[in-house]
């Protein structure tokens, strides 16, 4: 079964008296475990669709499916319950607490999810072992670089174990090489842990990293390729996980 399903979506806002679209009929399923980069430039839906798979904001009208339950017609309780099971986000931003060290920015999901002490401590360690963060574990925000403090956001990310990574422009705030570094991080996760990752970017390298790539353009689904990968492309990158 398809963990996303998306069926005739659309979005439109109200600015006054003028309708504005910003999806228009999206139509498309994603499998468990597939890496899917959502492509597009500046206005063509793609953060408003990532909105829609996060479950923080509800089309007009179509279907959003996520894991066979129709997200339109949960209520906000429930919805906020699906992202904190279900979904991890990875943002440009980082959006880390500045006072609290990197264990604990890991930890706050869970602390409001209920999850014990003991329990929550050992799951956001092993989070970060997972993005090579181990020896930082105890620094805050500002004594991380900005890749380090990517690492962290995934590694908040992944502490929940959702079943899908959602990044939204993770590598935007980031230099080349750390950049890469972090698709890496990515990767890795797909294809070593299995897990469904998706990525909304405007840029042809970043989106290259995927098996496949939904391109949006004024609110519509223009394309859906699976790209073939170069030689160098095919071997999956040296990462610690």
């Amino acid at each position: 079964m398809s963990v996303i399903s998306v069926s005739d979506l659309c979005k439109v806002y109200q600015m006054g008296d003028v309708e504005v679209p910003a999806l228009c009929g999206v139509s498309f399923e994603i499998e468990p475990g597939e890496f899917v980069a959502i492509i597009g430039h500046s206005g063509s839906g793609k953060s408003t669709l990532m909105n829609m798979l996060g479950c923080l904001d509800t089309p007009t009208s179509g279907t959003y499916r996520l894991d066979g339950v129709e997200t339109q017609n949960l209520d906000d309780d429930d919805l906020a319950r699906v992202r904190s099971i279900k979904l991890g986000f990875v943002f440009q931003q980082y959006n880390l607490l500045p006072r609290q060290t990197a264990l604990r920015n890991v930890e706050m999901p869970m602390i409001y999810r209920g999850v014990p002490a003991g329990v929550r401590k050992a799951r956001a360690a092993t989070a970060l072992r997972m993005v090579g963060m181990t020896e930082r574990m105890e620094h805050r925000p500002n004594q991380l670089s900005g890749g380090q403090q990517q690492r962290v956001a995934i590694a908040r990310a992944l502490a929940g174990s959702p079943a899908i990574v959602l990044a939204d422009e993770p590598t935007g705030a980031l230099d080349t090489k750390t950049g890469e570094e972090i698709m890496d991080i990515l990767t890795s996760l797909n294809r070593k842990q299995g897990l469904t990752v998706i990525i909304v970017t405007h840029e042809a390298d970043v989106a290259a990293y995927a098996n496949r790539v939904l391109t949006l353009r004024d609110g519509q689904l223009i394309s859906d390729s699976r790209p073939p990968k170069p030689a160098a492309a095919q071997k999956t990158p040296e990462m610690i996980l």
